[in-house]
């Protein structure tokens, strides 16, 4: 069965943002929010609006589905260490 998260969100996110090189703050002068909001998308007690969504697509990019889709359990087995679940 699928189950989501909003910190499963926010780890994309932050893993994006890492990738890029950006610190919260830059990523979020960026994107016009506070570094407080970024803060809170990465821990995943804040669910962005779709035009805040879309904006950290286009800074990261990429897919707002990359960023924010449920993962699936098969998606967590994928990215798990060997021999954890």
């Amino acid at each position: 069965m699928a189950r989501s998260s909003h910190s499963d969100a926010g780890n994309a996110v932050r893993a994006a943002r890492r990738g890029a090189e950006l610190t919260q703050a830059e990523l979020a002068a960026a994107v016009g929010v506070s570094r407080q909001t970024i803060v809170a998308v990465e821990s995943g007690g804040y669910a962005p609006s779709v035009y805040l969504a879309l904006a950290l697509g286009r800074v990261l990019r990429r897919s707002v589905e990359d960023l924010f889709a449920p993962a699936t359990d098969t998606d967590r087995a994928r990215s798990a260490p060997e021999g954890r679940p």
